[in-house]
């Protein structure tokens, strides 16, 4: 009987499924925690993102901004109140005559009033203000959008970082299945005397490369999960098993995308609020060349009293208090304040025309993310349908050469080359589908719709 067919007897052929996986050493192997959900890791960080949280914050306090009050438009209404103690010495000298001298004499006022303004004109200055402060609102409204948009797609991506990583320890794991087997078909070898003991040692030192791959790509995975935690705003080292595939949606459309940036992308938008303020902050420069009228009213009461007042000779006290309504109207017209007028609003216009420069650097930015974004989508998949054919051939590959080794018909390195083929294929698969899926998160967030899409 031919040396390799001893073996055959002694180590019949299995499937993968039946290698000795018993003595398969797998260290440092995450824990399982909980399974989580794409889904479910943005609405955590809808919740608890710190940028989410303390953007919706400003648009809180823009949103307060907006009352006809802070615009100027309704009235002021103060109250005021004082109340003075005196002691003073008092020497007083009438011509010729002798000096009236009071030591320790007291006196006491107290005023208060109600005043009330109202500025019923100013050049319609506290309309464009009012209209302004929404401007904001709006434009912080957009701000909190666009960060909403920009975590969800920073926290997919991160979480299909977290499933690529996963998926390299597998084929890492299956990686030693296949070398575990070599061992124990080497070792059988020698055992029958068909192979040499070198043999052995080189097998089990391939073996400890992979297991000291693995480790390192655990710290990886790690790293990938201490990030996605981060955005989701929780402890670091909370565990968890993601329970989504890395799938490519394969239906996006350049023109689509295009058109989505033009209608739903919240940066653009702010752009274009952005040009709405500037050109509200020229309005008011000019109206404030307009006069200003306002109402004017108050209600006071004023009471003094002298405990060493003098009526002729005699030392006596004096008590004086006036009560009463006043009402007017003021007017204020800018004549001239040194051309600083004037200077502000060429200023104004300035800003107002850099602002649309930028709107237009926006749109121009926007559009070649985009071609940019769409172009790599593309290219992705076509390296996609590649490497998924090709990773079939390489799993075949490894079959066959292991069974060829089974049967003494394959040298050690010509199955450490089929094996390393395979890990490199499978490496490389889910680089692309993850870099894939990357460019798909991209055009969703360019047109506007990631939030909805996911």
């Amino acid at each position: 009987m031919k040396p390799f067919q001893l073996l055959f007897l002694l180590f019949p052929l299995t499937s993968l499924a039946q290698l000795p996986v018993a003595q398969l050493q797998r260290p440092l192997t995450a824990l399982a925690g909980p399974p989580l959900s794409l889904q479910e890791a943005i609405a955590e960080a809808l919740q608890h993102n710190y940028g989410i949280l303390i953007s919706r914050f400003d648009e809180k306090i823009a949103g307060n901004n907006v009352t006809r009050g802070n615009a100027g438009q309704l009235p002021s209404l103060t109250g005021n109140l004082t109340r003075t103690f005196n002691n003073n010495n008092i020497n007083q000298r009438f011509g010729g005559g002798d000096p009236r001298i009071v030591n320790g004499a007291t006196s006491n006022a107290f005023n208060t009033n109600v005043t009330l303004g109202w500025t019923i004109f100013d050049g319609f200055g506290m309309f464009i203000a009012y209209d302004r402060l929404k401007s904001l609102r709006q434009q912080q409204q957009q701000v909190t959008r666009a960060t909403v948009e920009e975590t969800v797609e920073n926290v997919a991506n991160a979480y299909y970082d977290v499933v690529r990583q996963a998926g390299k320890i597998t084929s890492l794991e299956e990686a030693l299945r296949i070398g575990q087997a070599r061992i124990d078909l080497t070792q059988a070898q020698v055992d029958v005397g068909v192979s040499a003991k070198v043999e052995v040692l080189t097998a089990r030192v391939d073996y400890n490369a992979d297991r000291s791959q693995l480790l390192q790509q655990q710290q990886t995975l790690q790293a990938a999960k201490v990030t996605l935690n981060n955005l989701l705003g929780r402890a670091p080292r909370t565990d968890f098993v993601p329970s989504d595939t890395l799938a490519v949606a394969r239906d996006l459309r350049e023109e689509i995308t295009l058109a989505g940036i033009r209608a739903n992308n919240p940066r653009l938008a702010q752009a274009r609020l952005g040009l709405d303020v500037a050109a509200y902050d020229r309005r008011l420069i000019t109206a404030s060349r307009y006069p200003q009228v306002g109402l004017i009213s108050g209600y006071g009461l004023t009471r003094n009293i002298n405990n060493a007042a003098f009526a002729g000779t005699t030392l006596t006290s004096s008590t004086n208090q006036v009560q009463g309504l006043n009402y007017g109207l003021t007017a204020s017209v800018p004549i001239f304040n040194g051309f600083n007028l004037r200077r502000q609003e060429q200023n104004a216009r300035v800003a107002e025309e850099q602002t649309r420069l930028r709107l237009d650097q926006t749109s121009l930015q926007l559009d070649a993310d985009a071609a940019t974004a769409f172009t790599q989508y593309q290219n992705y998949l076509q390296l996609l349908d590649l490497e998924e054919a090709n990773i079939q051939l390489a799993r075949q590959n490894v079959d066959i050469a292991l069974e060829r080794y089974r049967l003494g018909l394959l040298t050690p390195l010509a199955l450490r080359e089929a094996q390393r083929n395979e890990l490199d294929a499978e490496t490389r698969l889910l680089d692309i589908r993850y870099a894939a899926k990357q460019a798909e998160l991209a055009l969703r967030r360019l047109s506007g719709e990631l939030v909805r899409g996911q």
